[in-house]
């Protein structure tokens, strides 16, 4: 009985994302915070980065490798995609049953004001280990009820202008009550080091393309170099260089299929001085040149 509830339940959310997945792979929606998701057909391992999100899957499955860590999440379960961090991810779907989901964009500002309003910061000590960057969890009944509420928000233009927000908030605020709500409380937990690499992460996310100094980092984190390079690594098993080399390059493969740039030009967006190095390292990570990336489209 339990499971054909779970699949009833499934199959609701299934029929309030398809309207909505105009396209394959991730489409806006009313609401910035929000991208449904569909793909109708296996899609091989590869270089991926997320930002910082709660995914949720209502039909198909996906296998991210994060190091030596494989983390396998499917229909009925979300995953906690607490720093924007690169990792390999092979997605299972086919025609007759396409992966279908939804990502709520994590706001930390709004993460932060929930943890303060439901009292959970005073007083109370996150733990000192740096937590896991990427954790799953099963839907519980209510983060699917929550889920649905902002889907359904998602068909009308002027409920999503009016309620949006709202119905995000309450997402956020359901994962807060839920089983991995210490790695989003650390995202706030503003004397913690993972809340520092978390603004670093950030900051490096909007300026990937600008020179970067490890030790400029480091004080913008207010840590010191060594304790600075320490947890970033920790949190995502790259020093703050191979970050930022992986960043560029996922940043040129998105310019170079999304946007049809040429080769040069995206080479000099994304950071690079020599165009030829850009072409040498994106060979390395992506296994093709950057020239031949609109074939495999």
């Amino acid at each position: 009985m339990q499971l054909t509830c779970h699949a009833d339940a499934n199959a609701t959310l299934c029929a309030l994302i398809q309207p909505l997945a105009t396209r394959p792979g991730p489409v806006d929606t009313h609401l910035p915070q929000v991208q449904v998701l569909s793909w109708s057909h296996y899609v091989a391992s590869s270089p991926q980065i997320y930002e910082p999100s709660l995914m949720i899957l209502a039909q198909g499955s996906k296998l991210a490798r994060l190091g030596p860590r494989t983390l396998e999440y499917g229909a009925g379960h979300y995953l906690v995609q607490a720093l924007s961090v690169p990792f390999m991810c092979e997605t299972f779907a086919t025609e007759d049953e396409p992966l279908l989901g939804v990502s709520v964009a994590i706001d930390r500002t709004v993460l932060s004001e929930l943890v303060q309003s439901m009292g959970l910061g005073a007083g109370q000590v996150v733990a000192a280990q740096t937590p896991e960057s990427m954790t799953s969890a099963a839907l519980d009944a209510p983060m699917r009820e929550s889920v649905e509420r902002l889907l359904r928000c998602l068909h009308d233009p002027l409920e999503s202008r009016v309620m949006g927000a709202a119905r995000v908030r309450e997402v956020l605020y359901v994962a807060l009550r839920g089983p991995q709500a210490g790695v989003l409380r650390a995202l706030v937990e503003q004397q913690g080091h993972f809340a520092r690499i978390a603004a670093a992460l950030s900051h490096l996310r909007e300026h990937y393309a600008e020179p970067l100094s490890v030790e400029a980092l480091a004080g913008r984190a207010n840590m010191s170099t060594s304790t600075f390079h320490e947890h970033f690594k920790r949190c995502t098993l790259l020093s703050p260089i191979q970050y930022l080399k992986r960043l560029r390059l996922l940043k040129a493969q998105q310019m170079l299929i999304g946007e049809g740039l040429g080769v040069a030009q995206v080479a000099h967006r994304v950071g690079y001085q020599s165009t030829s190095q850009f072409s040498r390292e994106y060979k390395r990570h992506f296994e093709r040149s950057p020239g031949r990336e609109q074939a495999y489209l």
